[in-house]
């Protein structure tokens, strides 16, 4: 099978597939049929072809295709999407906005903004916009989110999403902004979800926790892992699992709940008092539409 145009292939796009849950859930929906042509979209095309490599000998699908994107730029994600379009793929069966870093990252981007507030947050937000028109009727659409929204050792604030894009001296410094970030990728799905029924569309849109595991995201070593399981044992998640889950909801032909959480597995659960804050996430979606508006042209 050609991994090229082809209008009847059921598309899953996959942000972040090179390695961890990423890749492991690529592996399992390409594995579910070759009617699914999976979209590897990744900052590293050295890695993706590598990913893509590994995808169709462990599938035995031919279905792969790498296409660059890097959610901390701006100008990558409109150049992602306007690729998608030119390729003349179909329409989106799934995207699954799943790429992200972890909170020892600092800095700011080219775009100026918080790096883990715009890779983990404001690129998925554009992505999820400039893809929007072209998801399947009954399409389905997940961010990748973490019981991390609510920290066991801190209580998060909500101080607005400008305090996030621009962290001032403390912020930036602080692990707090991965759960932040975390926090801001329900406050997206939540909102989406009102927006697209408030429409009439029948597009789905979830989150997915996969737990605290050990993967090149979070590379914790024997003794660590095991304090995690003893210490934090609602919080551990298994790679293999979880992908079982993730790819699971990605490609089950009768998915039909919007707007939940999936906890590690193809069950809900309730997220935090927090997260269900309608006017912070009308805030936060206010302010991600002011910064990328000029991408949408």
């Amino acid at each position: 099978m050609d991994s090229g145009k082809d209008d009847d292939m059921k598309n899953i796009i996959i942000t972040g597939a090179t390695s961890g849950l990423g890749l492991e859930t690529a592996k399992k929906a390409a594995k579910a049929s070759n009617e699914y042509r999976l979209i590897l979209a990744c900052r590293d095309m050295e890695k993706a072809e590598c990913a893509k490599d590994e995808i169709v000998a462990y599938s035995g699908n031919s279905g792969v295709l790498p296409i660059q994107l890097d959610t901390a730029s701006l100008d990558s994600v409109r150049a992602f999407a306007e690729q998608y379009r030119r390729g003349a793929y179909g329409k989106i069966y799934a995207l699954l906005c799943n790429a992200g870093i972890s909170g020892g990252h600092k800095g700011i981007t080219k775009d100026g903004y918080d790096v883990i507030f715009e890779t983990n947050h404001l690129g998925h937000f554009l992505l999820t916009r400039l893809l929007l028109p072209e998801m399947e009727e009954k399409g389905r659409i997940f961010a990748t989110s973490s019981d991390m929204h609510d920290p066991f050792n801190t209580k998060l604030v909500w101080h607005g999403a400008e305090a996030l894009a621009h962290p001032d001296a403390k912020l930036a410094n602080s692990m707090d902004r991965y759960a932040y970030s975390k926090l801001c990728n329900l406050y997206f799905i939540y909102e989406l979800n009102r927006r697209l029924q408030e429409r009439g569309s029948e597009i789905l849109a979830n989150a997915f926790n996969p737990g605290l595991m050990k993967t090149n995201f979070m590379p914790l070593n024997k003794l660590a892992l095991e304090s995690v399981k003893h210490l934090m044992p609602k919080r551990f998640g298994d790679l293999e699992k979880s992908s079982d889950a993730y790819a699971a909801l990605a490609a089950m032909p009768d998915l039909s709940v919007s707007g939940q959480y999936f906890d590690r597995s193809t069950h809900t659960c309730e997220t935090s008092a927090l997260s269900y804050n309608r006017e912070n996430a009308l805030e936060l979606w206010t302010y991600s539409e002011m910064c990328t508006e000029k991408y949408m042209d």
